[in-house]
């Protein structure tokens, strides 16, 4: 499970939600919801680690948790199995077979991913989720840049995730085809007394 308390996130030092408090269980997954500049990124981002909370706490810890941004993490000057192995290596795992097929890599394995279409770069930077090891996904905008065809596959894949016990947090205005909870975080949204900061300087597409 998944468990976050009183979570006060920040983006440059400035409180941007406060006290977001949930639970995703194993085996389940929760959609944020929310207009763009709510603080979705910033969210997923402290959950991830990759910066850190004001107050609060989110268990398990990082260690347990494989991100995946905007950013698709590619090296291109590699080809699509060398980045899988590289990623499997920093996580400690092994054997790239099972995301390679997941995603429909396998004829693009030797390609540099300097080569890639947006859409076939995207759905090897998710295929890294699969090489982590890890129980809880999270992950901001995941079928940006995908086709229907490899949406419905990469639902797929969540729901195998889910199935097998893992838990996932995911920003995403997308069906991705099965149940999931909703937690619409404009409740969570700092006072715009909170912090000396004037909120109307602040460039919002980085929340």
């Amino acid at each position: 499970m998944l468990t976050v308390t009183d979570l006060t996130c920040a983006r440059g030092g400035v409180p941007i939600l406060s006290g977001v408090t949930f639970s995703v269980a194993s085996g389940r997954s929760l959609i944020l919801r929310g207009p763009n500049g709510a603080g979705k990124t910033t969210l997923l981002r402290t959950l991830a680690g990759l910066q850190p909370a004001l107050t609060g706490s989110v268990e398990p810890g990082v260690d347990a948790i494989a991100y995946a941004g905007h950013a698709d993490g590619l090296k291109s000057a590699l080809s699509v199995a060398e980045n899988l192995t590289f990623w499997a290596g920093v996580f400690g795992t092994r054997g790239i077979d099972a995301a390679l097929s997941a995603f429909q890599l396998d004829a693009l394995r030797d390609r540099a991913a300097a080569h890639l279409s947006a859409g076939q770069k995207r759905r090897l930077g998710l295929a890294r989720l699969l090489v982590t090891g890890r129980p809880v996904w999270v992950l901001d905008e995941p079928t940006v840049s995908l086709d229907v065809a490899s949406v419905a596959r990469f639902g797929a894949v969540l729901a195998t995730h889910l199935a097998g016990g893992g838990t996932a947090v995911i920003a995403t205005h997308v069906d991705l085809g099965f149940d999931a909870e909703m937690l619409d975080i404009a409740a969570f949204r700092a006072r715009a007394g909170s912090s000396d900061f004037d909120r109307s300087d602040f460039d919002e597409a980085f929340l």
